[in-house]
């Protein structure tokens, strides 16, 4: 029998929180006694399109409102439940430190107090992210924009502002470094050592961040001492390597790095051509790990790396292969919450299987249109990126929110045509603090009813405060197949795809 609701939506106008600031308040709200569910959210398409998925009647608005939708059982109190979320939003007021001084309210204000050389860290709405770095650039500062949905045209300028005056923009979308051993966005916890990292790539950055911590556990000095993210689109032909460039040069004029590493997306030929003449003439020796047709995927980069500094690679980690039966269908769902991982499998899966249907696509012609509440699957196989810039406006990153890619493994297992499920879970500072307590109940319930192979690629390190062996091991026994390696687990998914076929 279904228990009687009501719900209760209403629009704040001019208010404002951060898209991770409200997803920790509709935690907090839907923890109140009769609270079945809580969505609290700024009005952007993106995310009235999933509040309206989820049956709420949202009024006429715009992206500068809040929306608080609430879904209550039948007898509960109203006020209760929104004097819940104006508790949840109200700042908490540090209890130690210097109370006197008020904290900066503008960006001007921080950068005076901030240190010589410190890295200046944006993280604010895309529209209003290139004022911010720009302010710093004055400033003489670096700076890592955190923030995504920036226009290409605005990273040019700021980039070559930057190259003016011989300063380091990493990002936009920068969501991965790690500077003198301090990790900043997303950065997995390492050991550190004498090897740079340039990535035009933030999960492709944490992939070899976590294998070369893996194998540095037996490797003698294998460790990093700087990631410096450069933001997705660098290596693209608009952009053209500014910060690349910049980031390298650092790199090779450091005494304490003995081999540069660097990793990005699918770059354009061109610039990739000119980085390859470039980096030839550095005094510290570059392993290119750029991803594309016909190149090798990240796991052989790493390989190649720990080869070079004179260590054997290691056997990758593979647990709960007990779990994996035959593949249930001809297509193979990957749902990814990184999107280098999923460029890897792509090229890896279109190598072996044929076309794959992407948001993210290898080429225009397999694009992937996707309503973030509607049904991914076609008759093909597909792969999402659910970090794209288009599935994040108003929303946190799915490596904090893993909402919409939950909903679609439970689309994708009760598809007849799905064959097998290949994901990701990213660990690392920042990430969700338990995400296989999200993931794992997801995997269960998907395979409830169709035992469909689901096969996990583990991004992380035994350092990261979500604690890589707990999150393995919840994973295992909620029916996946765990790899440490993203390319192990893709050439697993095909090699299952491929046994079906037969």
């Amino acid at each position: 029998m279904t228990t009687p609701t009501k719900d209760h939506v209403e629009l704040r106008s001019g208010a404002y929180a951060d898209s991770v600031t409200l997803l920790q308040v509709s935690r907090a709200v839907q923890a109140t006694p009769g609270v079945v569910t809580a969505q609290v959210a700024m009005a952007t398409g993106l995310n009235l399109e999933v509040l309206e998925g989820m049956g709420f009647d949202v009024p006429g608005s715009s992206p500068n409102d809040m929306v608080v939708a609430l879904r209550l059982d039948a007898d509960a109190d109203v006020s209760a439940a929104l004097a819940a979320v104006d508790a949840a939003l109200t700042p908490v007021r540090p209890t130690g430190g210097d109370t006197t001084v008020a904290p900066p309210r503008t960006t001007g204000s921080a950068l005076r107090r901030a240190a010589t050389g410190a890295i200046a860290l944006v993280s604010v709405p895309g529209a209003s992210a290139t004022v911010e770095a720009m302010d710093a650039l004055e400033a003489g500062h670096d700076v890592m924009v955190f923030s995504d949905n920036v226009p290409v045209t605005e990273e040019v300028a700021l980039k070559r502002y930057a190259a003016s005056r011989g300063a380091l923009v990493m990002g936009p979308d920068c969501g991965t470094a790690v500077v003198d051993g301090v990790g900043l966005g997303f950065a997995n916890a390492v050991r550190p050592g004498r090897i740079g990292i340039v990535a035009a790539s933030g999960t492709g950055c944490q992939q070899l961040l976590a294998l070369l911590h893996h194998a540095g556990g037996t490797a003698e000095g294998v460790g990093v001492r700087h990631a410096l993210g450069v933001g997705g689109r660098d290596l693209s032909a608009a952009v053209g390597g500014l910060a690349t460039r910049e980031a390298l040069r650092r790199l090779d004029a450091d005494p304490d790095v003995d081999l540069v590493v660097v990793v990005s997306k699918p770059p354009a030929p061109e610039v990739a051509e000119a980085l390859t003449k470039e980096t030839g003439a550095f005094d510290t020796p570059v392993e290119l790990g750029l991803l594309g047709r016909g190149q090798r995927d990240l796991t052989a980069v790493a390989e190649a790396v720990l080869e070079r500094l004179g260590h054997t690679p290691p056997e990758w980690p593979v647990h709960g292969a007990h779990n994996t039966g035959p593949a249930t269908g001809p297509l193979l769902r990957g749902l990814f919450v990184g999107g280098t991982l999923c460029d890897e499998s792509m090229l890896m899966a279109s190598a072996a299987l044929g076309p794959v249907r992407s948001n993210i696509p290898l080429s225009d012609d397999l694009a992937l249109d996707p309503d973030p509440h509607g049904d991914l699957l076609v008759d093909d196989h597909t792969m999402v990126d659910f970090g794209d810039d288009a599935l994040t406006q108003g929303r946190a990153h799915p490596m904090i929110d893993p909402t919409l890619r939950n909903e679609q493994l439970a689309r994708a297992a009760a598809d007849p045509a799905t064959g097998v499920i290949l994901l990701d879970l990213v660990l690392g500072h920042g990430a969700e603090p338990d995400p296989a307590a999200l993931l794992a109940p997801a995997i269960a319930a998907a395979r409830r009813d169709r035992q469909v192979p689901v096969v996990v690629s583990l991004v992380g390190t035994d350092l990261d405060p979500q604690g890589l062996d707990a999150q393995r091991d919840a994973l295992v026994a909620a029916g996946a197949e765990v790899h440490l390696s993203n390319a192990s687990a893709t050439r697993r998914a095909i090699q299952l795809i491929e046994g079906a076929a037969r």
